[in-house]
């Protein structure tokens, strides 16, 4: 298809090649690829990329995953940490025909293997530096990106024959689930390819524009990083870990690569716009776009951003979306008169191929004006979950007209001006920095200790954006929920947490109670859980906590009491077992960096999130240099 387009960015009129319908997202990126063979695809710490090698580098392992039987509709793990490999093996995938799982190789073995399991993949792409990261001994044959079976040039002539079509599946993304087992949204390919036509007016992706992939594979805002940049012919720039977990070092990065779209969680954001204020003057950035999504927006929180650097160059958008409804379902630009409302969360209008429906318990429409469940229809919708008939019934429907709705859980609001507010959620649901949670996924994970009778998983802001699991758990009968009870069982449900749950699934803090209070119906009220304190946070005390006085030791175990509400920290404690989150790191360095009159960053510790290792590091900045502030 192709579209003459008046310059977006106040240029003269381009002809552009756009993606077109009826094709799969592989067949979009090879017509890239074959157009422009030595622009850079991806950049990324090991290197660049062209279009062309990237290319050919996918075909030799879609050959190979081939002859494995990957065809249309046949799912395949992709364990592979960012980079290049990480790329190939997921554009290999989908050549062969097939569906990529992500499996995020930071999970813990436990779930590694679950999702092994649940999906029953046959073939796992891997590379060889992580390969035996918990996938264990399974029956899946495992094939390394990494390690081309066919030598460069040896490729046969053409593309792999797929023969997948855009009703084929693209990729089986798992979110959090409400019965103990994570779920598996079933997406299509031409549920990717609309998202990207729909929402062409309102960006004018092209050629020219730098994207970074900031977000986990297992994420489905990476869809939206990768192939806005693959689709269209621009660059991706593949976040390192440690880099997307240092603000400033992320800006540089921005600044560095010229990057003109970024996409953020908003919690991530206020990080970002806090590293940005600490630049005098402003950093300059290329960026013309910041897209938002993952999480509610509060727009109250970008008055620093805007305050600086306007509300136009970079325009801001928020967009609401679903794993179910694939990414993104609405559009609505941010602007600086966004800042008078800020009890309003502003989702703005669907894209131009969904309807929203706002309905009430009884799935009758609600008068606008009025709270409602948000039911999403359109060719948006996709799939369902794999191999989960029954929740695929229930949240899965058919509008009035027929066409596919999914019934979100959502709260909304259509105002006088027809765009629509997000208001909260239906259920006990939780965003924690843009991941979908089920609490009670994590609960029945702990009740499954034996001292525990029942327990409950709320979300607490620490402040900052900072929001963190907080578990209230209370004892079997006999035993008292007292401090060296909540000792006694704290590690072990730690531990518990640890082998099973992703990190973002953990709980930071645990609340030892004699009962759960309850609403006049029965049910838990989570409104009336007391905020944790730190007299009642699960940590292991044993051991010699750092040393007293003044040495830096000492000093920085006071910053991570206070970041961290504990009473006391060991200095061999790591920061996130003790419940710290990545927010609560770059809080915590922000705080350290302050008091110490350095620049450090989150990098520095390595492999040990620990106080020693801190100090270590402080203590050889200070031997290099005079040190003009050291607080006592």
């Amino acid at each position: 298809m192709l579209e003459i387009r008046s310059g977006a960015r106040g240029q003269a009129p381009v002809e552009r090649t756009q993606p077109s319908s009826g094709r799969c997202l592989h067949e979009i990126f090879t017509a890239r690829a074959l157009e422009h063979p030595d622009r850079v695809a991806v950049s990324a710490p090991e290197g660049d990329i062209s279009y062309g090698e990237l290319n050919a580098r996918a075909d030799r392992l879609a050959r190979t995953l081939l002859g494995l039987g990957v065809g249309p509709d046949v799912l395949v793990g992709l364990h592979v940490d960012r980079g290049i490999d990480m790329i190939v093996g997921l554009l290999a995938i989908l050549k062969a025909g097939g569906a990529y799982v992500p499996i995020d190789p930071t999970y813990p073995a436990e779930r590694v293997q679950l999702l092994v399991r649940d999906s029953a993949v046959s073939v796992i792409v891997s590379v060889s530096r992580i390969a035996s990261l918990g996938l264990g001994g399974g029956a899946a044959k495992v094939v390394l990106a990494d390690r081309d079976l066919a030598p460069a040039g040896a490729e046969l002539p053409g593309a792999p024959q797929a023969r997948a079509s855009e009703s084929n599946l693209a990729y089986v993304i798992y979110t959090s689930g409400s019965t103990g087992k994570p779920k598996g949204v079933l997406v299509e390919h031409r549920n990717v390819v609309r998202l990207f036509e729909k929402t062409r007016a309102w960006f004018g992706f092209d050629e020219r524009d730098v994207w970074t992939m900031f977000h986990s594979i297992s994420f489905d805002f990476s869809v939206w990083e990768i192939w806005g940049a693959l689709l269209h012919g621009g660059r991706l720039v593949i976040v390192p870990f440690d880099v997307s977990r240092s603000p400033a070092r992320f800006l540089a990065l921005l600044r560095d690569q010229q990057v003109t779209v970024l996409n953020q969680t908003p919690s991530a954001f206020r990080q970002l716009v806090a590293a940005d204020l600490a630049c005098d003057p402003p950093a300059p950035l290329s960026l013309r776009l910041v897209i938002f999504g993952g999480e509610r927006l509060d727009p109250e929180a970008l008055a620093p951003w805007i305050a600086r650097r306007g509300d136009q160059r970079p325009q801001l958008v928020n967009m609401y979306g679903i794993t179910e409804t694939t990414v993104h379902a609405s559009y609505r630009p941010i602007v600086r008169q966004d800042l008078a409302a800020p009890e309003i969360s502003p989702i703005g209008v669907p894209l131009p191929d969904l309807q929203f429906h706002v309905l009430d318990d009884s799935g009758r429409p609600v008068p606008d004006g009025a709270p409602g469940e948000l039911h999403v229809a359109g060719p948006g919708v996709t799939r369902g979950y794999l191999n989960r008939p029954e929740l695929t019934a229930e949240r899965f429907l058919r509008d009035p007209s027929g066409e596919p709705m999914y019934r979100s859980g959502d709260r909304v609001v259509r105002r006088p001006n027809g765009e629509y507010a997000y208001l909260g959620r239906t259920d006990d649901q939780i965003k924690v920095r843009g991941f979908r949670i089920e609490p009670r996924e994590i609960e029945l994970c702990l009740a499954g200790h034996p001292d525990v009778l029942a327990s409950v998983v709320v979300p607490h802001d620490y402040g900052d954006g900072d929001v963190r699991l907080v578990a209230y758990v209370v004892p079997r009968p006999g035993a008292q929920p007292d401090p060296a009870w909540a000792e006694q069982v704290g590690a072990a449900l730690q531990a518990r947490a640890a082998a099973a749950l992703p990190v973002h699934m953990r709980p930071s803090a645990y609340v030892a109670m004699a009962s759960l209070p309850l609403t006049a119906h029965g049910k838990i009220d989570r409104a009336a859980l007391p905020a944790p304190a730190a007299g009642q946070r699960v940590a292991d005390l044993d051991g010699d906590a750092a040393d007293a006085g003044d040495t830096i030791e000492a000093q920085i175990e006071a910053i991570w009491r206070e970041i961290l509400d504990l009473p006391r920290v060991r200095k061999d404690d790591d920061f996130f077992d003790l419940g710290g989150t990545s927010l609560a790191l770059i809080r915590m360095f922000g705080r350290v960096n302050a008091h110490f009159d350095m620049d450090l960053d989150p990098a520095v510790m390595g492999d040990g999130a620990t106080i020693a290792q801190l100090a270590s590091c402080i203590g050889k900045e200070l031997s290099n240099k005079q040190p003009s502030r050291v607080q006592s």
